[in-house]
C-alpha cells in the first residue's frame, strides 16, 4: 500500500484516537481484558480444530463471540449505550473502504501476474541461479531491498513474495521457512523506509523528524536483521532438503506458459509507477490490467484454457481474462505440484480476509468505545518506574494493541499518544517514543491473525499466519531487541525539565 490512500486512513485513524467516544464509567482493567481473554482462547480452539480453514468462517465467529462479551460487559456492568458502539463501529467500518479497495486489487494483480506469465517466468530463471543453503537470507534481502525502495510490505509481498515462495518450493524449501523470510524483509523496508506510511505515521505522532527517527531505528533495526539473516544462513546450512529435478519444473512451466522475459516489462512499469509515488489504488490497478494485456499478447493458449474454449476467439480471451480476475484459475503443468503452485484466486480469494476484516474491526472498535482498551493501557503506565520499564511497557502496549485494534495503523497512534506526554515529562526524546513504536506496532502486526496484515499476508503467500510466525525472525527479534537496548543502556539520557528545549538538538546516543 502506498502513500496516498494510507495518509486519508491515517488521518482518520487518527481523529478516531484522539476523539474517544464518552463513556458513564471508567471499566476495570480486570474486567477489561476479559474480551480479549475470550478472543484469545477462542482462536487457539479455532486453530487447533480448523487448521487449514481458521479464515473461512471460525476465526470471524470467534471475534464476533469476544465483541458480543466486550458489548454485554459494557452495557451491562457499566450501563454503557448501544449507539456509544454503534457510532463508533461506523466509524471504523467506513474508514476501512480504501483497504478492502487495495486488498482486492490485490487479488486481480496477483492472479493476472501469475496468468500473464510473469511470475512463471521469475520462477523458472530463479531456480536456476539461487542456491537452496543461501536462498533463505537471499529471499529476505531481496525483500528488504524493493520494501526500502517502494516503503510498503503489501506490494512487496503481493509481488516479488509471490515469485520467491514459488522459487523455494521448487528448490525443496518449506513453505512456511520461505514466507518467515520474506515478510522478514518486507517489514525491514516497511519500518525503516522514508516512503513507508508507518514510518512516516510513527514520527508525525510522536513528534519526531522523519530522518532522525529512521537513524535512531538504526540501533535496533540493524541488529535485528542481521541477526535474522545469521538465523536463516543457519538453517540453510543444517536443514537437510531432499533433492529436487530442478528440470522437472522448468519442463512443467515451459509446457503451461510461454516464458519469456517480455514479461518482465510488467513489473518494470509497476516499479516506474511506485517510483512516482503514483497512489496505491492506481498503482494496483494499472499493473493489473497491464498484466491482462500481457497475458493477451504472450499467454492466449492459457486463457483459452481458463475460459474451457477450443479456439482462440475474442470471446474464449475475454472470458479468460474476466475469469482471471475475479475467481479460481487452474493451469495443467503436467505436474500436480506445479499446478497447485501456480493455481490463483483472484479477487474472491480475498473474501474470506474482507470478511475477517470487518469482523476485527467491530471488536476494535467496541474495545475503544467502551473504555476497555484506555483502562488496559492506563494499567500498564501505572507499572513505569525507570527507563527500562517506560521502554518495555511502549513495546508492551504496542503488541497489545495489535492484539486488541486489529489494525497497524490504530495501534500505532493510540501506543504513540498513549505515552507522548510520559516521555515528554521524564525528558526523553521523541525518536525514543517512535522507535519504540515501530518496533513493536509495526513489525508485530503481520503475526496477529486477526489483524489486517496478518490475514493479508496469510492470504496472499497461501500460509497460516501462526504457521509462519516462528520463522518471521525480524519480527519476533525486533521488540525484544529494543527491550534489550534499553536494558544495555543504548538510550538517551533524560534531559532536566528547564533544557527541553534543547532536546531536538540532542543527537547524541550515551
Amino acid at each position: 500500500m502506498e502513500q496516498e490512500e494510507k495518509k486519508q486512513k491515517s488521518q482518520a485513524a487518527e481523529n478516531q484516537a484522539s476523539c474517544p467516544p464518552q463513556q458513564p464509567a471508567s471499566p476495570h482493567p480486570f474486567i477489561s481484558v476479559i474480551p480479549l481473554a475470550v478472543l484469545i482462547a477462542l482462536i487457539v480452539l479455532v486453530v487447533k480444530l480448523f487448521p487449514d480453514d481458521a479464515l473461512a468462517g471460525a476465526s470471524q465467529v470467534a471475534l464476533m463471540i469476544a465483541t458480543a462479551v466486550c458489548v454485554a460487559l459494557g452495557m451491562g456492568i457499566y450501563r454503557m449505550k448501544w449507539n456509544i458502539f454503534e457510532e463508533m463501529i461506523k466509524k471504523t467500518v467506513g474508514d476501512a473502504g480504501v483497504s478492502i479497495l487495495i486488498l482486492l486489487l490485490i487479488g486481480m494483480m496477483s492472479a493476472t501476474w501469475m496468468i500473464s506469465g510473469i511470475v512463471p517466468t521469475l520462477i523458472y530463471y530463479g531456480v536456476q541461479i539461487m542456491s537452496p543453503i543461501f536462498f533463505l537470507p537471499c529471499a529476505c534481502i531481496i525483500s528488504s531491498i524493493i520494501s526500502v525502495m517502494t516503503g510498503t510490505s503489501w506490494t512487496t509481498i503481493a509481488t516479488i513474495g509471490i515469485a520467491l515462495m514459488g522459487i523455494g518450493d521448487a528448490l525443496g524449501i518449506p513453505a512456511p521457512y520461505t514466507a518467515g523470510a520474506i515478510i522478514s524483509g518486507a517489514y525491514f523496508g516497511d519500518k525503516l523506509s522514508p516512503m513507508s506510511d508507518t514510518t512516516v505515521l510513527a514520527s508525525s505522532i510522536a513528534g519526531a523528524d522523519l530522518f532522525s527517527h529512521i537513524r535512531y531505528m538504526l540501533y535496533t533495526t540493524i541488529p535485528s536483521i542481521l541477526l535474522s539473516l545469521v538465523l536463516y544462513l543457519i538453517i540453510g546450512l543444517c536443514y537437510d532438503s531432499k533433492p529436487v529435478d530442478i528440470s522437472q519444473y522448468l519442463t512443467g512451466l515451459s509446457h503451461g506458459f510461454n516464458i519469456s522475459l517480455l514479461t518482465m516489462l510488467v513489473p518494470a512499469f509497476t516499479g516506474w509507477l511506485i517510483y512516482r509515488k503514483t497512489p496505491s489504488l492506481i498503482t494496483l490497478l494499472l499493473s493489473a490490467l497491464s498484466a491482462c494485456i500481457c497475458a493477451l499478447a504472450l499467454q492466449p493458449e492459457v486463457l483459452v484454457k481458463i475460459a474451457d474454449e477450443d479456439s482462440i476467439t475474442a470471446k474464449s480471451l475475454f472470458e479468460g481474462i474476466m475469469t482471471t480476475c475475479y475467481t479460481h484459475t487452474q493451469v495443467d503443468c503436467g505436474m500436480a505440484n506445479i499446478n497447485n503452485l501456480v493455481a490463483t484466486r483472484g479477487m474472491a480469494g480475498m473474501l474470506n480476509t474482507i470478511w475477517l476484516i470487518l469482523c476485527a474491526m467491530c471488536f476494535g472498535s467496541c474495545m475503544v468505545a467502551s473504555g476497555m482498551l484506555h483502562a488496559i493501557t492506563h494499567m500498564l503506565l501505572k507499572s513505569i518506574h525507570s527507563t527500562i520499564s517506560l521502554v518495555c511497557s511502549t513495546v508492551a502496549s504496542g503488541v497489545l494493541l495489535n492484539l486488541v485494534m486489529g489494525d497497524q495503523f490504530l495501534s500505532i497512534i493510540m501506543n504513540a499518544s498513549i505515552y507522548k506526554d510520559e516521555y515528554a515529562e521524564r525528558g526523553y526524546r521523541p525518536e525514543l517514543l517512535s522507535r519504540s513504536t515501530e518496533d513493536s506496532a509495526t513489525v508485530t502486526s503481520v503475526l496477529v491473525p486477526w489483524t489486517a496484515c496478518g490475514m493479508t499476508q496469510s492470504t496472499v503467500l497461501g500460509i497460516p499466519t501462526l504457521i509462519y510466525l516462528p520463522f518471521c525472525f525480524f519480527n519476533i527479534i525486533s521488540p525484544l531487541m529494543s527491550c534489550l537496548v534499553a536494558i544495555l543502556g543504548f538510550v538517551p539520557k533524560p534531559q532536566p525539565k528547564e533544557s527541553k528545549a534543547s532536546v531536538a538538538e540532542e543527537s547524541d546516543i550515551h
